[in-house]
């Protein structure tokens, strides 16, 4: 169907049917983002140290010796003791150790005492003791992830990104072929049953397969609601949902969970209660509705005019009797296409004698054929990802955006587990970078209703980068100014990942939407996977990770630059409808040289042509 958003414009803008449409679809976004926060507090790692049995037989100062104090702040070992059976000898002759360095008093300098810094260390071979100021047990806790084990409490969140990972790329196919709404539902059951199953998990291992279907649920959730809500909605309505409305109660579930993880201080039960949301959800089945775009796609117009017929009603609209005629003409005669060959492929060889007399008679069909055969390749009609890749338009802007999201995510998450290395209460420092995204959320929906996508995302992306350059100077000395920093690149990260959502959705046709969306979230599950090892860079350079992401965020800001403008353009439903990637030519690189022995060749227009466009033009 070649003009969808102009058959469907009888239902109008504003409508209690758009209402109820932008509600619904708001309230399922809420488990998403109440999930999203979990790598952070289930895996939280807490100060710790070696832990000194109580039956050691140790003095009052040997315990409060047994730990080194290492580094230029004067921190306790989190990994290491001194050998316990020579502190064990020293206590029992009534020995005692030199306090100065861990009291850094010059007093305790001149007394007597071993000197700390001449005694052998060990490893924790008695495990750890940990802090309980902010969590009462974690992941880390539970599972001792820490020293010789920590490489796992990363891993454990790379398994949850590529939990993600896979959710978008099934989820994208079979929405594409079986239908949004099916697949939503099943999300929020995967991410709700497996949520609830974590609590139960006795190993790291058991722990992992339950997380990595948890992450598996949580971003198709979201994406699958772009999808849908792009498909039911036109126009000022879209706009307000894709970019305000749906990452409004994605943030509120993101600002709810710090709360109930402030409250709830056992991981085991923290757990549970990420499932409540999704199994609040469940009743909304009945309430949303399938996306008739989508339905018509595939031909199945009475299902498709069932549901608009009902939206009709809802709006106290009367709903057309031609609506989906020439849609249903258009596709009762493609069968018949590969037919009409044949048909004129048999008077040629049982009737010659009729060519000589009717010449003119049989070349018309033939010329009014050919049109048609050289059109069918240029509607390449073909869903999934081998429709991503399948011309140059589709794959020139599905690598731009799939660099976009990537480096995107790269920046959001590296921000995000970077705060646990800010001073303050982790509980309210992830309340506020989750707070930002309001404001950030209003900001991007109102550049997106005035202002082009593609300059509103350039201009948000560099007052994300330009503060990750900054925190290298202000990140153990202002405090204060360093969490501002922060919460500006989260503000900035944010308001261009809206713009890019709904660029997104716009430049891509109905056929493969949900799988262009789906794969560039698998991309940027690729960045938020990579995110947490990136902080590993700071043992090279203290601020290299910090350095990589703002790089990370300029160089996207220049691939952008050859996206195409979608403001205020309809949304293409088919591949052939697309808009072409922006190309820059350089003309002083094009002169030509003049030969002499030249003078009265005339070269082919065409070959010109096609010289300067491969010298001269910059496209992908």
């Amino acid at each position: 169907m070649r003009d969808y958003e102009g058959s469907i414009a009888f239902l109008g803008i504003w409508g209690w049917y758009q209402v109820k449409v932008i509600f619904f679809l708001c309230i399922l976004s809420f488990p998403s983002g109440y999930n999203i926060l979990s790598v952070i507090f289930l895996l939280a790692i807490p100060p710790h140290q070696c832990y000194i049995p109580a039956h050691s037989n140790l003095s009052q100062d040997w315990i409060q010796a047994s730990i080194p104090i290492q580094g230029p702040n004067l921190e306790r070992s989190s990994c290491s003791r001194y050998e316990l059976h020579v502190m064990q000898n020293l206590s029992a002759l009534r020995i005692k150790p030199n306090l100065a360095q861990i009291h850094n008093d010059s007093e305790f300098g001149a007394s007597a005492g071993v000197m700390l810094s001449s005694l052998k260390q060990e490893e924790c071979k008695d495990g750890w003791i940990y802090g309980t100021e902010h969590y009462e047990s974690t992941v880390v806790t539970e599972f001792n992830l820490v020293c010789d084990n920590s490489w796992k409490q990363p891993a454990s969140s790379l398994i949850y990104f590529l939990g993600s990972l896979c959710g978008c790329f099934l989820s994208g196919q079979i929405s594409d072929q079986f239908g949004r709404k099916p697949v939503l539902f099943s999300s929020i059951f995967i991410l709700s049953v497996f949520s609830i199953a974590l609590s139960f998990a006795q190993s790291w291992a058991v722990f992992n397969v339950l997380f990595f279907m948890v992450g598996m649920g949580q971003l198709s959730i979201y994406i699958l609601l772009l999808v849908l809500g792009s498909e039911l909605l036109v126009g000022v309505t879209r706009v307000l949902f894709s970019s305000l409305a749906l990452s409004f109660f994605y943030a509120a579930g993101m600002m709810a969970f710090p709360g109930t993880a402030y409250v709830v201080r056992n991981w085991r039960h923290l757990s549970v209660f990420m499932a409540l949301p999704g199994l609040a959800c469940f009743p909304l089945w009945w309430l949303v509705p399938e996306s008739p775009r989508w339905l018509v796609s595939k031909g199945r117009f009475k299902e498709a005019e069932l549901l608009l017929r009902f939206a009709a009603l809802e709006n106290g609209v009367e709903f057309p009797s031609d609506l989906f005629c020439s849609a249903k003409s258009e596709q009762s005669q493609q069968p018949e296409q590969p037919e009409q060959p044949q048909q004129s492929e048999q008077p040629e060889q049982s009737e010659q004698p009729q060519q000589l007399e009717q010449p003119q008679q049989l070349e018309q069909p033939q010329q009014s054929e050919q049109p048609e055969q050289s059109e069918q390749p240029q509607q390449p009609e073909v869903s999934g990802y081998l429709g991503l890749l399948r011309n140059t338009t589709t794959r020139s802007i599905t690598l731009v955006v799939w660099f976009l999201w990537f480096s995107l995510n790269v920046s959001y998450f590296g921000l995000s587990f970077n705060m646990t290395a800010i001073y303050g209460n982790p509980f309210l420092n992830y309340a506020l970078l989750s707070l930002i995204e309001i404001p950030a959320h209003l900001v991007s929906w109102f550049s997106a209703k005035y202002f082009p996508r593609r300059m509103s995302f350039i201009g948000f992306s560099l007052l994300g980068a330009l503060p990750l350059f900054l925190i290298q100077i202000t990140l153990h000395k202002y405090h204060n100014i360093t969490l501002t920093l922060v919460l500006m690149g989260k503000f900035g990260v944010l308001a261009s990942e809206g713009i890019l959502h709904l660029l997104t959705g716009e430049l891509s046709p109905t056929v493969i939407r949900s799988t262009m969306l789906s794969s560039a979230a698998l991309l940027s599950r690729v960045g938020s996977s990579i995110a947490p090892y990136l902080l590993q860079l700071a043992v090279f350079y203290e601020f290299l990770p910090w350095l990589t992401v703002g790089s990370l965020s300029v160089i996207g800001v220049l691939v952008s630059l050859f996206l195409p403008e979608s403001f205020g353009k309809p949304l293409p439903d088919t591949i052939d409808q697309m808009q072409v990637i922006k190309k820059f030519k350089f003309k002083g690189l094009c002169r030509q040289k003049d030969d002499g022995n030249s003078a009265g060749v005339q070269e082919p227009a065409v070959s010109e042509t096609s010289l300067s466009e491969i010298k001269c033009s910059t496209a992908f």
